[in-house]
This record gives structure tokens, C-alpha cells and sequence, in this order.
């Protein structure tokens, strides 16, 4: 499967986050999405032709992949209701930015793919998820979960991170496996890709169904 399947999908995500865009009364978080599937699709799109060309992206994905979590950090620091918890966030954010720096300047070059800080990102990202879940079920206030864009947001990044973050983990010892399990993987994170950037799609597209039912 060819990486442009999922680049498709980054490009169907970000053009399906104008509905929203321009709407008002929207969360920072809304509005912040349109410019980070922007960002993530130029990064895809550069990382596709230097691959192309018969270089390594790895530097690039390096560099774009703590943004990422970083932006996640954001979107559920903005949903989660806890003042507490927000703080935490906040504080982790920190953490794992000075992690990252330290972990690139003392222990590894950045055009090496970075197991371990890719690893502890899908973990946080995973573990936030989580607690949005758990202050969702907690909530005494009814709503229709199929109409609120942040829950097919977290719903994706959840199952994403949760499947991705073991095969990240013993990336090291995968390695040194056969070539077709290595393609295998390959597969699976290609389609986990899709699922996510669809998650994505459904929450932009959920807020017009809802508007134009009632």
C-alpha cells in the first residue's frame, strides 16, 4: 500500500476542516486544526518526495513529530475539564519538550529515527485520551456523542496511539526481523494513518449533519 493512500486521506481531513473554520463560537482548538493538517500535510508531502528521491525523512519526522504531540497536548488540555489536570498538562508539555531537546543534544544525532521519544509521546497522548474519556463518563450532562467533533478526535488519536505505541516501542528489535514482517507493519501503520485522518474527517463533517437536522 502505497504512501500516498493516507496523504489522500491528510488532504480530505484538512479541506473538511473548512466547514468548520469560518463558523462561529468555535474552541481555539477548532480553529487551530485547519494550520496543524496543513502543517501535516506539507511535512507528508516533503517526507514522500525526499523518500522518493533516495533520501531519509527521518529527520523530518523528527522534527515534526514532537509538534505534533505537542498540538494533542493543546487540543486536550482545551477538553478536559479538570483545572488540575489542565495544569498537568501543562507541566508535561514542558517536560517532554526539554526531554526531547536533551534526548537530541546528549544521547542520539536527529537523523535517527527516535524510538524511545516517539514511544513516550504516543504513551501520553494514550493516557490523556483516557481521562477525557473518564471525565466524559463521569459527566451527569447528556449529550449526543455522535455530534461532538472532540470525541471522534479523541475516539481516533485513542485507538491510534494505543496500537501504534507497541510497534514504536520494540521498533529497535523489529528491526532485525524479516522483511515481511517489516512489511506487514508497514501495512498496519499505513491503515492506522487512514483511520485516524478519517476520524479526523467525521468530526468536521458531524457538526454540519447536527446544524442541518435541527
Amino acid at each position: 500500500m502505497s504512501p500516498l493512500v493516507y496523504i489522500v486521506f491528510i488532504a480530505i481531513s484538512f479541506i473538511a476542516s473548512f466547514t468548520v473554520y469560518f463558523q462561529s463560537g468555535l474552541n481555539k482548538y477548532v480553529r487551530a486544526f485547519p494550520i496543524f493538517l496543513l502543517c501535516t500535510l506539507a511535512v507528508e508531502l516533503m517526507a514522500y518526495h525526499i523518500g522518493s528521491s533516495g533520501g531519509s525523512p527521518i529527520a523530518l519526522y523528527n522534527c515534526f513529530g514532537p509538534v505534533e504531540f505537542l498540538f494533542y497536548m493543546f487540543l486536550l488540555r482545551e477538553v478536559i475539564v479538570g483545572k488540575w489536570m489542565k495544569m498537568i498538562i501543562v507541566y508535561t508539555a514542558g517536560f517532554y519538550t526539554a526531554f526531547i531537546l536533551i534526548y537530541y543534544i546528549f544521547i542520539q544525532r536527529i537523523s535517527i529515527f527516535s524510538a524511545t521519544t516517539y514511544a513516550v509521546g504516543c504513551l501520553l497522548i494514550t493516557i490523556l485520551c483516557i481521562y477525557y474519556f473518564y471525565e466524559l463518563f463521569q459527566s451527569s450532562r447528556a449529550v449526543n456523542l455522535v455530534r461532538q467533533p472532540i470525541f471522534w478526535i479523541c475516539a481516533g488519536l485513542l485507538f491510534f496511539y494505543c496500537c501504534s505505541f507497541p510497534i514504536f516501542g520494540l521498533l529497535n528489535y523489529l528491526n532485525r526481523a524479516p522483511n515481511i514482517i517489516k512489511k506487514n507493519i508497514a501495512v498496519i501503520l499505513l491503515l492506522l494513518n487512514v483511520f485516524l485522518y478519517s476520524s479526523f474527517t467525521i468530526a468536521f463533517l458531524c457538526r454540519i449533519k447536527g446544524k442541518n437536522s435541527t
